[in-house]
């Protein structure tokens, strides 16, 4: 099968024996210089996709924060600001680069499962409350 080249890696997700097995044959037949890194899942590419759908919803709406419409990215911090302190993970405001302000907030590619559910309900109450419908009306399994 040939191992990958540097910029390439393998990614197996430990969901039964089968996939177990595979791990171990890896890292037994791993040339030297290699590295295993074993954590928990982050959310899914489906989490990731509903995620965005819903701050593409809030962008083409007719809401406004701080006074002016946003655009996706900016609802995205936006969010990810507001679940982190609903949450109580709290946030963290620091002097820029240029000494502008920066929320210095959780990567949503690097949370977990569980997290990544947290954060949609907490986009779609968000939105509810707000009256923003979502262009999605099936929700699909997020969890």
């Amino acid at each position: 099968m040939g191992w990958p080249t540097v910029t390439e890696k393998r990614t197996v997700f430990l969901t039964g024996p089968t996939q177990r097995s595979t791990a171990k044959r890896y890292i037994d037949e791993s040339p030297e210089d290699h590295m295993v890194t074993i954590q928990q899942r982050t959310r899914t590419l489906d989490q990731n996709a509903k995620f965005h759908a819903i701050c593409g919803d809030l962008a083409k709406s007719d809401m406004t924060w701080a006074g002016k419409r946003r655009t996706l990215a900016q609802w995205k911090v936006l969010l990810v600001s507001g679940h982190a302190v609903a949450t109580k993970e709290g946030s963290e405001i620091v002097p820029g680069l240029e000494n502008e302000f920066v929320n210095i907030r959780e990567s949503t590619a690097q949370m977990s499962k569980k997290r990544g559910a947290s954060l949609i309900t907490y986009a779609i109450a968000f939105c509810d409350e707000a009256g923003v419908v979502l262009s999605e009306t099936a929700i699909a399994e997020f969890a």
